[in-house]
């Protein structure tokens, strides 16, 4: 399934959870138009345009949503993003998941580009993880993009990550990799370090990244100076603007940080209908 229909697939889901509109259809008449304004109510980035647009779109082809700024703008509070118009109960049944796509996608967005943004000198880069909202992962990893962010993987079937559980169930790092290649030999694979002597048997195998598993900020400068740029090393564990700085001085290529998705804070976005013509 290509993202196109994927998308497709989760703005008919979120629609379907709202189901009918009974309020609004007791009140307004099939004749009813109304206009309203997408206002940001707090500085960020905003992300989630072209979906918002398709939600309104999957309400009703009578819908006129008009966006201002395209993703990745920069906007302040009070800044009006947006013009709709269309039918009342068509807008009013779009707005509220039109909202939360565009304010979780901004609120992702907005967080990616503060990490970003912290070590833009340096020579590592912001990776998201797989701790996303359940069906929702496409547009997730959507906005860390668009935060300026890199995508790990996207799942499970893209890139190999040869954990501690699978070290430990084969017996050695060694095995492990084995075992994976005669099974899926032109993956991807990316292999959990727990110490430095894991690197160091690491680099005398053929793997396309090192994960550096809550490692100190001096193990993970030793990691750098005995990798010297052969494999790609990526820093993961706990990381966090306060900290996220130092690992990145330490050389790493990848920092992979949980909290861009997990527990991520929406934008504050709202929807201010007026005139009812």
């Amino acid at each position: 399934m290509n993202t196109h229909e994927l998308i497709t697939r989760i703005i008919d889901l979120a629609l379907y959870e709202d189901g009918q509109d009974v309020t609004s259809l007791s009140i307004f008449g099939p004749d009813d138009v109304m206009e309203g304004v997408i206002r940001v109510k707090e500085a960020g980035i905003i992300a989630g345009i072209d979906v918002a647009g398709r939600v309104f779109s999957t309400v009703s082809q009578e819908i006129d949503c008009r966006f201002h700024v395209p993703d990745g703008a920069v906007v302040r509070a009070g800044d009006i993003i947006a013009h709709v118009k269309g039918p009342s109960v068509s807008v009013l049944c779009g707005e509220r998941v039109a909202l939360n796509f565009l304010q979780r996608m901004s609120g992702i967005a907005t967080l990616t580009s503060r990490y970003v943004d912290r070590i833009q000198d340096t020579r590592a880069r912001i990776l998201d993880t797989r701790k996303t909202c359940p069906g929702n992962r496409v547009l997730d990893k959507m906005a860390v993009r668009i935060g300026g962010g890199m995508n790990h993987r996207m799942g499970l079937y893209d890139m190999a990550l040869i954990k501690d559980n699978h070290i430990d169930r084969a017996g050695s790092i060694t095995d492990a990799l084995m075992r994976l290649r005669s099974k899926a030999a032109d993956i991807p694979v990316e292999v959990e370090a727990r110490c430095l002597a894991d690197v160091e048997e690491l680099l005398g195998l053929r793997v396309d990244r090192i994960m550096l598993d809550n490692f100190s900020l001096e193990e993970m400068r030793n990691a750098v100076g005995m990798v010297d740029g052969r494999v790609a090393l990526e820093a993961s564990g706990g990381i966090t603007l306060d900290t996220l700085r130092d690992v990145a001085l330490t050389g790493v290529d990848y920092i992979s940080v949980g909290d861009l998705t997990h527990s991520v804070r929406a934008l504050d976005i709202s929807m201010i209908t007026g005139k009812i013509l």
